[in-house]
Formats: C-alpha cells, sequence, structure tokens
C-alpha cells in the first residue's frame, strides 16, 4: 500500500493535510479527497493516473496544462467569479511539474471544487446541459494556438478499428469467426460509409478539433443552483472530429437499453435524449461548427454504435483479450445490443436530418 501522505508532500499544497479519503468510482484512475486542516486553506483530489492506458504522461499533463490555461484565460476576460469552481486547478512539484512519478506510478493534484456535485442521471434536461457543456467546451478551445498531442492514439479512428477487426478475422485466434459471420458482412457492408470522417479529413473538408472524448453526464460539476460549473475528467482530451464528442454521448445515453442488454427489444434509440442533447451542443458549439460538420451529426450518431459493435466483436474473436466479461458470450451479447442500437439509430435518420435542420433555422 502506498504511502499517500508521502506522496502528496511532493507537491505544493497549501495547510496540513489531515485525511486522505477514496473519492468517487472511476473506471480509470485511483482517485482521493485530501482533507486539509488550516485557516481558509482548500482541500485537493489526489490520482493515480492509469499509466497503462495513458503511456505518454508528459504529453497527457501538457495537454491538460494548455487546455485548462486557456479556458481559464478565457474566463478571466469575461469577467467571471468564482474562476477556481470553473476550471480545474492542478497543483505543482519542487520541479515544476504537474505529476510525481515515485518510481512505479505517477500521481497529480487538483483543487477541490467545493459545493459541487455530480449526477448520473439521464434524462433530456441533463442531456441538454450535457450537449451545452460540451459545445461550450469545445468553443472555448477552438482557437487554443498549442498543438496537442493523441493521448490514445487512434482512439476513435474508425480505419483503425476496422483493420483491427479484420486482423482479428484473419488470425481468428479461438475459432471464432464462422458462428458470427453475419455480423461481419453487415459490418463490411457500411464499412465504406462508416469511415467518411477520414476521408473527409485526408480531403482537406473536415477539420480536426479539441474535443474531450469522453462525453458522459457525470464528467460536468453542477453548483448548488443546478447549473453547470465546469468539465471535469480531461485525460481523453486531445484533436479529434466534433463527432466523438456528440456521437459517444448519444450511444450510451440515449439507448434505452443497457450496452450489454440480452433482451433486444429493449435496445432503441431514444429520439427525446437526441434532441435534449442537440440542442444543447448546438447552441454551445454553433458558434465555430461548419456546414460539414453539422450535416454529419447524424452520421455521427451511427457512428459510434458502429465503433464499437467492431471493437466488441473484435474482441470476441481475439478471446476475450481486451474487455472484461461476465460470461463467455459478454462481448458477443455487447456485439448484437450495439448492433441493434445502430440499426435504431439508422431508422430515425430522416428525422435527425430534420430536426438538426430546425434548429439551425
Amino acid at each position: 500500500m502506498k504511502n499517500l501522505a508521502d506522496i502528496t508532500a511532493r507537491f505544493n499544497l497549501k495547510g496540513t493535510v489531515q485525511d486522505i479519503v477514496p473519492l468517487g468510482n472511476g473506471l480509470i484512475n485511483d482517485t482521493y479527497k485530501v482533507q486539509t486542516c488550516g485557516a481558509d486553506t482548500p482541500d485537493y483530489v489526489l490520482q493515480r493516473i492509469n499509466h497503462a492506458i495513458f503511456q505518454n504522461v508528459e504529453m497527457l499533463q501538457a495537454n491538460i496544462e494548455a487546455v485548462t490555461a486557456h479556458i481559464r484565460s478565457k474566463l478571466i476576460r469575461r469577467g467571471e467569479a468564482d474562476i477556481d469552481r470553473k476550471v480545474l486547478s492542478f497543483m505543482k512539484t519542487d520541479a515544476g511539474k504537474t505529476y510525481y512519478y515515485d518510481g512505479d506510478d505517477y500521481w497529480r493534484v487538483s483543487l477541490f471544487i467545493p459545493r459541487a456535485r455530480t449526477f448520473e442521471t439521464v434524462n433530456p434536461t441533463y442531456s441538454r446541459y450535457a450537449g451545452q457543456a460540451f459545445g461550450e467546451f469545445q468553443a472555448m478551445l477552438a482557437d487554443i494556438p498549442v498543438a496537442l498531442g493523441e493521448t490514445i492514439p487512434n482512439f476513435h479512428n474508425m480505419e483503425f478499428r476496422l483493420q483491427q477487426l479484420r486482423d482479428s478475422v484473419a488470425t481468428d485466434a479461438v475459432g471464432r469467426v464462422g458462428e458470427v459471420s453475419g455480423y461481419l458482412d453487415e459490418i463490411e457492408r457500411r464499412a465504406d460509409d462508416m469511415c467518411k470522417a477520414e476521408r473527409l479529413h485526408r480531403e482537406g473538408k473536415l477539420p480536426k478539433r479539441v474535443c474531450h472524448c469522453d462525453t458522459k453526464v457525470n464528467n460536468m460539476m453542477f453548483d448548488e443552483d443546478g447549473s453547470v460549473l465546469c468539465v471535469i475528467d480531461l485525460d481523453t482530451v486531445m484533436p479529434n472530429f466534433i463527432f466523438s464528442d456528440y456521437g459517444d454521448f448519444l450511444r450510451t445515453a440515449a439507448n434505452t437499453g443497457a450496452e450489454d442488454d440480452r433482451d433486444l427489444d429493449r435496445v432503441t434509440f431514444d429520439m427525446d435524449i437526441f434532441k435534449a442533447f442537440t440542442e444543447g451542443y448546438l447552441a454551445g458549439a454553433g458558434s465555430f461548427l461548419t456546414p460539414i460538420e453539422v450535416e454529419n451529426l447524424p452520421y455521427a450518431a451511427a457512428l459510434f454504435p458502429y465503433m464499437q459493435c467492431v471493437r466488441f466483436l473484435a474482441d470476441y474473436i481475439n478471446g476475450d483479450t481486451y474487455y472484461k466479461i461476465a460470461s463467455p458470450d459478454h462481448n458477443l451479447v455487447r456485439t448484437k445490443a450495439q448492433f441493434k442500437l445502430l440499426q435504431s439509430v439508422e431508422a430515425h435518420t430522416g428525422e435527425m436530418t430534420a430536426f438538426i435542420e430546425a434548429c439551425m433555422r
């Protein structure tokens, strides 16, 4: 067990550390609340960075520093009050770094935001909040002067994910290709259309933006009055197509079933969630979006269940080497549920297009 007090002592904190207790239920990083004693001293958040996923910690923290500094400068220019509650602040070590390596693990410390909370609830109200918050987050970073690095290379690259699937099919490590041939055919039938973003980018028609790449309702902090304070969990912030932030939220939030639902009759695309999130997103990001980005938002809604279907199926064919499974067919169950969601999204394409056009008018 690490001595967490020794680790926090490496950072320039105010006050005396009184207690360090687990915080939240994050799946990627281990997180703790650092409670201090002293007159008007803040509390802090200590995190162990998952080095297996984020292998270039120097790049990761440089991205986060650039993003938070840019947002902070904009909030200052706007004359915003209480800025430390509206953008994350990271503490430095004596070496001037926002992270510390103890020989085994990487750690960082940020200010704890008091009187703030997150929500797990997914309904139209919170979906609209999420759309606007993530849209404004992109808008604030649209003119960032720093080139960010990819903290997870090819994270949402559809061509790359399809190649991974094709490699798994060619190897057929555990002899499962035969039983999933129908799904492989459906995936390949859509492959060219689903790689549209990469083609448009190569043709110079689709820009990469600074995106959050992990758009969930619980990645926002809310004030006591219910207003959004700031976007959190910035590890995946990197250059990507705006489709990442838009489509990935809808893949989870607008699914009326579970990601691994065995009852496919429960899996449909919730248009109320779509409309609420889209209204918020266009209100937040509309100032910088190009016509080709807006036009392809329905494509983004289909892209992410398709991409996740590809990833689950590749893992099933490989013998379940990446995702944790609760049963031998878990990845196949996930594949079927994501494909059903994709079909539901496709059935709503015309309605989505009409709604977006109405919003833009």
